[in-house]
């Protein structure tokens, strides 16, 4: 089951005028990684955490569970006319696996202090697309679909060493594949990043799909799409390889929403091995 269908068994619905009391259905559980989505009555506020999130034209608002949250999410929706809620939602707590890769570069496994600058520089551009909040696009309601068929060669969430040393837990998916495999957009979306030979991550785009979610795709040996291309869904975007920070051939698929780290299998309706 996906995680949209999970973490929206009821999701936001009220009413568009102003007759009467307005019913206000937000999700009933999180999960850590997961996405949730809802809509409020146009012209609502709607905060989480004491954070405002962005409404669409139409009141859908979107948001994302960080991987380590353990308390309950209190998400408040006041609407334009009616009473007002204000919600605590539980997070569903994950178990992560420790995952020891072996084989990688030392210079990428530890970097020296020159290229760790390098390395600092390419990750704040990164971050930087993310930022990116169009109200006026929700690609991300698409039922995703996989960039690439392959086995599973890495979790979300897990916590990673490189050659024994401690890394930090790992932000996306990994997709093994052949070299050369086309890498599909799995929803549509606008292209915000393109670096073509970053350090850790090699061949990297960033695809946003509105409402600050969005899909990264590191280790490309190919890139077929350049900034500001609108990309429809399963677009070949590049190709698989092993460039960056990789010991083999595959794709690491992430997914934010704004500096929030989700985990892109909960977008997914089955597995692929």
């Amino acid at each position: 089951m996906s995680l949209l269908l999970l973490a929206l068994t009821a999701a936001a619905s009220v009413r568009a005028d102003c007759s009467g009391a307005q019913p206000v259905y937000p999700p009933t559980q999180l999960i850590q990684g997961g996405m949730a989505y809802g809509r409020a009555a146009p012209g609502s506020e709607v905060s989480l955490n004491g954070e405002p999130l962005q409404l669409s034209a139409r009141g859908d608002y979107v948001f994302g569970v960080a991987r380590d949250a353990k308390f309950n999410q209190v998400l408040k929706i006041v609407p334009p006319c009616g009473p007002g809620g204000e919600y605590s939602i539980p997070v569903v707590e994950r178990s992560f696996p420790v995952e020891r890769v072996q084989g990688v570069p030392p210079k990428t496994a530890n970097p020296p202090p020159a290229i760790a600058k390098r390395i600092e520089k390419e990750q704040a551009d990164v971050a930087a697309a993310r930022t990116r909040n169009d109200a006026d696009r929700q690609d991300y309601l698409q039922a995703f679909i996989w960039p690439v068929r392959g086995r599973i060669s890495g979790r979300f969430g897990s916590m990673r060493s490189y050659n024994g040393t401690p890394g930090s837990a790992h932000s996306g998916m990994d997709i093994a594949a052949p070299t050369g495999m086309a890498v599909k957009a799995p929803a549509a979306g606008i292209v915000t990043f393109v670096g073509a030979s970053l350090y850790l991550t090699g061949g990297t785009v960033v695809l946003d799909h509105g409402q600050g979610i969005s899909s990264n795709f590191l280790h490309l040996s190919r890139i077929d799409v350049k900034v500001g291309d609108r990309v429809s869904q399963s677009q070949t975007i590049g190709a698989v390889g092993a460039t960056g920070r990789a010991t083999g051939p595959h794709l690491h698929w992430g997914m934010n929403w704004l500096n929030v780290r989700l985990d892109p299998l909960l977008m997914l309706p089955t597995a692929s091995d």
